[in-house]
């Protein structure tokens, strides 16, 4: 079993930054694939960035060249840039012990930490 917690989250005015952290335990040495996702008021969950075992990424295209997803051990981050007022969700960490391409639906997901940002 994998316990993920979130935390950084908060308010930021438009083109401020935020960096969101997500602690794993437990069995982590089985985790394969991390990844942000975040859900804005009355839309779908979506993914923002993940990242596999070998450092590899990939980015939703609203958030390319804003947000930096990394990895340092059994924590995960999320560096967010240029921040924009439709960047406002709740943003949840998920992992995964099967490789990043081969994920239906991420088996670990945190509690959330929300983000808002004002124009």
């Amino acid at each position: 079993q994998v316990q993920l917690a979130e935390s950084g989250g908060g308010s930021a005015q438009s083109g401020g930054s935020l960096r969101l952290s997500c602690d794993a335990s437990g069995y982590t040495s089985s985790l394969s694939c991390m990844a942000w996702f975040r859900q804005a008021p009355g839309k779908a969950r979506e993914r923002v960035a993940r990242i596999d075992r070998a450092g590899s990424t990939i980015y939703a295209e609203s958030v390319k060249g804003r947000f930096t997803i990394d990895q340092d051990n059994a924590r995960l981050y999320l560096q967010m840039n240029s921040l924009k007022p439709e960047d406002t969700g709740m943003y949840y960490c998920a992992a995964d012990p099967a490789r990043c391409g081969y994920i239906m639906r991420y088996r670990y997901w945190g509690q959330g930490t929300q983000v808002t940002v004002s124009s």
